[in-house]
């Protein structure tokens, strides 16, 4: 997607899986933590899920294949989360990054096969302060998608195994169920404009 006119690349956007209750964002975990997130529906369930310490979540399905390899780079990223966050509770985390409490990263967006897009995505640092709330109120559900990872990952490295086939489109992988539609997460205006946020219309 072209960016608009008045923005010169690389501009930041949150594009995330959303509606109006809620927002999806990912993280991956070893298969202990990850197994009693999803049996309790609570992300410390486990006792080897550490509250004392920063959390990443990235709302960005593609971005969180780059970072965890499509769940094959690192035992300890070996299962992917989708968690449902409450809508108010990501957006008290966008407010609490503008005072330095969250932590705010932009970094350049990935599409389904890890390339570099032009826009930079958004990863949030969930300091041990907040852990109770996040994992307390905001999380409102707890699904393993790590399976749909890996048919991501089967499926393109069919598409590049067979020399004569077409590649397959986004718009494709998306009816296979293999990449979420994502789409434009639109923030108040003040957020907006202290994140250095870009407003494409789609």
């Amino acid at each position: 997607m072209p960016p608009p006119s008045s923005v010169t690349p690389p501009y930041r956007q949150i594009r995330a899986l959303h509606d109006a209750e809620t927002i999806t964002v990912y993280q991956a975990y070893n298969a202990e933590i990850a197994s009693a997130a999803v049996a309790q529906q609570r992300l410390d369930a486990s006792p080897r899920f550490r509250t004392t310490r920063m959390t990443w979540i990235k709302p960005s399905w593609c971005w969180m294949m780059y970072r965890a390899g499509y769940s094959y780079k690192d035992p300890n990223q070996a299962r992917i989360l989708a968690l449902r966050v409450r809508r108010g509770g990501f957006l008290e985390l966008l407010r609490r990054g503008c005072l330095e409490e969250v932590r705010i990263q932009w970094d350049p967006e990935r599409s389904p096969r890890l390339e570099k897009l032009e826009y930079r995505s958004i990863q949030i640092g969930v300091p041990a302060a907040l852990q109770a709330r996040w994992v307390g109120e905001w999380i409102e559900s707890i699904e393993d998608v790590t399976e749909k990872a890996r048919g991501l990952k089967r499926v393109l490295d069919e598409e590049e195994a067979g020399s004569d086939s077409v590649a397959i489109t986004d718009a494709q992988l998306v009816e296979r169920g293999l990449l979420p539609k994502e789409t434009e997460f639109v923030i108040p205006q003040d957020l907006q404009e202290v994140l250095g946020i870009a407003i494409v219309k789609t």
